[in-house]
């Protein structure tokens, strides 16, 4: 990737709605290229997709949770029957393979502290393997990005 690429790819972070015309003026390119460069952008999997972001708040779901979660076993059939489980749940937006103490940690969405109840409960303790389950309610967001910096 080249500065000009490393351009479209945030111009697209900052504004997925971009036109190709729109695009190829804020990073000083002819739409022809512009388009070219993207396809190939996509193509070589730097640009997986394209999202809204919602408000979750809107939708219902104020409150944000971290999970920690700590396998009772890390054989591959317990770790891979806990990530499949994980995956078919939508209230999870993140799981991640964590070292040091957890095993994962998961960003949670819940409509209030009894919905939250009733997800570790119903969906969570569901999952055989699970040896601890570890929770801190955010109470607020001070910054959240989906912007990554541009290197050098």
């Amino acid at each position: 990737m080249d500065r000009k690429d490393y351009q479209i790819v945030r111009a697209l972070m900052r504004d997925g709605r971009l036109t190709n015309q729109d695009l190829a003026a804020r990073v000083n390119l002819s739409p022809s290229p512009c388009l070219r460069r993207l396809r190939l952008l996509e193509e070589r999997g730097v640009i997986t997709g394209y999202a809204a972001v919602v408000d979750q708040k809107s939708m219902g779901y104020p409150i944000t949770v971290f999970v920690g979660i700590r396998l009772s076993r890390h054989d591959r059939e317990t770790v891979e029957r806990f990530e499949r489980s994980i995956d078919e749940i939508d209230e999870i937006l993140d799981c991640f393979l964590m070292t040091g103490a957890i095993d994962y940690q998961l960003r949670v969405v819940a409509p209030d502290l009894d919905g939250y109840e009733r997800f570790v409960r119903d969906r969570l303790h569901a999952i055989d393997g699970i040896a601890s389950i570890d929770t801190s309610l955010a109470f607020g967001i001070v910054k959240q990005s989906r912007i990554l910096p541009m290197p050098g």
